[in-house]
């Protein structure tokens, strides 16, 4: 039994901020039934995206509704509030929402109460003032950049195999991913992949027609998966004719040419930013305490440090990692550490509602798996390396274990199963970035957001 009725704020619909959710109204069933707490998610997505899906979606492996969640169906018991938390006083315990029912009414943010909070709101984008970047790039973090990218890839080799113009089809044909970290090797190996199956229903473009560049300004790719399977993994991605630009940076993108620190100029239609992330702005507007890194400070308890009823997990937590030799060292914001501390996170809320004592976070680092493509993959796991079909196959098959809900898994499954059967979609759909646009022209209007010389509404 909880001592008074409970409040729970829980800011963030993402793997941490789900699961938790999930926790809670699992572990305070009755509570929430006899009314003594309440569960509150705030969140800017009615989904929660599982993001290790998003190469696979963009490469038309998976379908874009079977890589998110539904939070409103999961959490059934939860009070979800689609919106965007602004600011915290913890100190008054109440939170500051943006909705967009109050952009409407134009009454300003929205206030609400808790007793328990859980601030769990991811990591977003981190940027670099390069210039031409905000205007010509792509990030690489949600389900609308992942379809989006796709529609956008099939789409220049449209523009390259219509085009009279050799300087307009080298720059539809080439393709900049800057960052070398799981996001930007998986989507370049999942993409390329596509494009080089796509390229044989194209009379007049072929593989080696299309360039292909990462960009990583240390002096390797995928860290997670140790040096040797780094090292693999770029002699892999160049025997596919893939540029791999190390210890090398992206100065300019301006004018749609990519403008590399080696003197490299590359004109392209394509440049996709996957150069890292950073904590969520909403930190910067609390009162709570954080690093140097700008992320909350945490215990091994998952309870922000010097402050009661106050929780944090995942990309905005700076947890200790009990199982490091080193003393001072944190967990690192991934997904495996997220998912873990996201049980350990509800379960010491419930412990605290009840007067009970908490647990500590602990788990040893099992390792890494990333796909490089169709039957391409490489993996560290528990100190054994794979490389090739097994490494993939493993990619697969753990992260079908950890998609949430039984549902999602079946679906995923049967995708699968079928894109071995028959053969791979090729379709751009990228009107439906401006779904209004040829009404709008029917109707004698002037389509606002379509370029002229951009068809389709590609960026």
């Amino acid at each position: 039994m909880v001592k008074e009725r409970a409040r729970i704020l829980v800011v963030g619909g993402g793997y941490v901020g789900m699961y938790t959710a999930l926790r809670l109204q699992r572990k305070l069933k009755r509570e929430l039934g006899r009314g003594e707490a309440e569960i509150m998610v705030v969140t800017p997505d009615p989904y929660m995206t599982y993001q290790p899906f998003l190469p696979e979606a963009a490469a038309g492996a998976i379908s874009p509704r079977h890589v998110v969640v539904p939070l409103r169906r999961v959490l059934d018991r939860c009070h979800i509030v689609i919106g965007e938390a602004t600011g915290v006083d913890h100190v008054a315990r109440t939170a500051t929402v943006r909705t967009l029912a109050t952009e409407e009414e134009g009454t300003g943010g929205l206030r609400i109460a808790y007793d328990e909070l859980v601030l769990a709101p991811g990591s977003v984008a981190r940027t670099l003032p390069i210039p031409g970047l905000a205007e010509h790039a792509i990030g690489f973090k949600t389900v609308e950049e992942a379809i989006g990218l796709r529609n956008h890839v099939l789409e220049q080799m449209d523009i390259a195999s219509s085009t009279r113009d050799p300087a307009v089809r080298d720059a539809a044909l080439t393709f900049v991913f800057v960052g070398g970290g799981y996001a930007g090797v998986e989507a370049l190996g999942e993409l390329e992949d596509m494009a080089r199956y796509a390229a044989r229903y194209y009379h007049n473009i072929r593989p080696e027609d299309m360039k292909w560049i990462l960009v990583e300004a240390s002096g390797r790719i995928l860290p997670e998966v140790g040096e040797e399977m780094g090292r693999y993994t770029v002699s892999e991605l160049r025997r596919r004719n893939i540029d791999i630009r190390l210890e090398t940076r992206l100065e300019s993108c301006a004018d749609r040419v990519a403008v590399l620190s080696d003197g490299s100029r590359f004109p392209t239609r394509t440049v996709v930013w996957t150069a890292g992330v950073k904590p969520h702005p909403v930190l910067a507007a609390t009162d709570l305490p954080l690093n140097g890194r700008g992320r909350l400070k945490c215990t091994a308890e998952l309870a922000v440090d010097g402050a009661a009823h106050a929780w944090a997990a995942g990309d905005a937590a700076a947890v200790p990692d009990l199982t490091a030799g080193e003393p001072g060292r944190e967990c690192a914001p991934n997904a495996q550490h997220a998912l873990r501390q996201a049980r350990v996170l509800g379960d010491n809320v419930v412990h605290s509602l009840r007067g009970e004592p908490l647990e500590t976070y602990a788990h040893k680092y099992a390792g890494s798996v990333a796909s490089l493509g169709l039957h391409k993959g490489v993996a560290q796991v528990y100190g054994r390396r794979l490389k090739g079909f097994p490494a993939w196959f493993m990619h697969r098959t753990y992260h079908l274990s950890r998609v949430p809900t039984f549902n999602r898994k079946a679906r995923v499954a049967a995708e699968w199963t079928l894109a071995g059967l028959f053969k791979r979609e090729i379709v751009s759909l990228g009107s439906l970035e401006h779904p209004r646009a040829e009404f709008e022209l029917a109707a004698g209007g002037k389509p606002s957001q379509d370029p002229p010389h951009d068809p389709k509404g590609s960026s």
